[in-house]
């Protein structure tokens, strides 16, 4: 009769440790599926940027990626726990197809609005920076002082470049008279085709001038051909994701945050109206 009460008080003691373990898996499992559920909360979120341009999205000495616009998009990914922001690089010739066909779900490159552009796509609607576009030549230069100088000229451009988009509508009113290069070499051909006089020059800005190479050796001229604000470029179904951004960016712009991060990367708080 002893040894069957003990029996069974050994079985009841594994029963009581087995509910146990199982209340406690139970509430393990609990919370891993309200972790996951909180995890399904947040959008991946597929960032196109470049390598090739200095100071603003590059990769450094180290191979990390970084720059202003990469920094920026950093910070505002902090600020939008509801979004996972990822970059993905490529050729700045491809950033907007890879963006219409969904390979990327916005686009970070110092990118400006031209009417064709909004036509096909959505901006959003706080800049990030804003600055001027000019006419660059070799300091050596002394003939070429204003766009109309560049008439019979070979200029350097980007293709699918707001330069580009500049320089073609000039040619729509003057009968072609630019002869427009295009290329998707990296920035020291660029200067380099420019300094040996195989192109006269091309389109860019003040701060791009300072992080080129040998671009201690060019000079912008004339007028300001365009004062552009810089934007994120979105497919026209991402409103939501838009307007998340231009809040986030009012909160970086607020604080110093941006301001801080324009001087740091591009020599100059290029945050503000001119």
């Amino acid at each position: 009769m002893r040894r069957k009460v003990g029996l069974l008080l050994v079985v009841g003691l594994l029963a009581g440790m087995l509910a146990a373990c199982s209340r406690g898996d139970t509430k393990e499992a609990s919370k891993g599926a309200t972790a996951n559920a909180q995890g399904g909360n947040v959008k991946k979120i597929i960032v196109g940027t470049g390598t090739q341009f200095p100071n603003v999205c590059f990769i450094d000495a180290n191979g990390k990626l970084t720059g202003y616009d990469v920094e920026l998009v950093k910070e505002l990914d902090k600020r939008l726990p509801e979004y996972e922001f990822e970059f993905k690089t490529m050729e700045f010739s491809s950033l907007l197809l890879s963006l219409e066909t969904g390979k990327i779900d916005f686009v970070a490159h110092q990118m400006e609005k031209n009417p064709e552009r909004e036509a096909k796509y959505l901006f959003n609607k706080e800049p990030y920076s804003i600055f001027l576009n000019k006419v660059v030549v070799p300091k050596t230069n002394t003939d070429i002082k204003s766009i109309d100088d560049l008439k019979g000229k070979k200029i350097l451009t980007s293709a699918t470049s707001n330069e580009a988009y500049i320089l073609q509508e000039y040619n729509k009113e003057h009968d072609n008279a630019i002869d427009i290069v295009y290329t998707n070499a990296p920035s020291n051909d660029r200067t380099n085709q420019i300094l040996t006089g195989r192109v006269a020059g091309t389109v860019s800005t003040d701060f791009a001038l300072k992080y080129m190479p040998n671009g201690d050796k060019l000079k912008t001229v004339g007028e300001a051909l365009t004062q552009s604000d810089v934007l994120f470029v979105l497919r026209k179904d991402e409103q939501e994701l838009s307007d998340k951004l231009d809040q986030a960016i009012k909160e970086v712009k607020a604080d110093g945050t941006l301001s801080k991060l324009s001087v740091q990367w591009l020599g100059e708080d290029f945050t503000k109206s001119k």
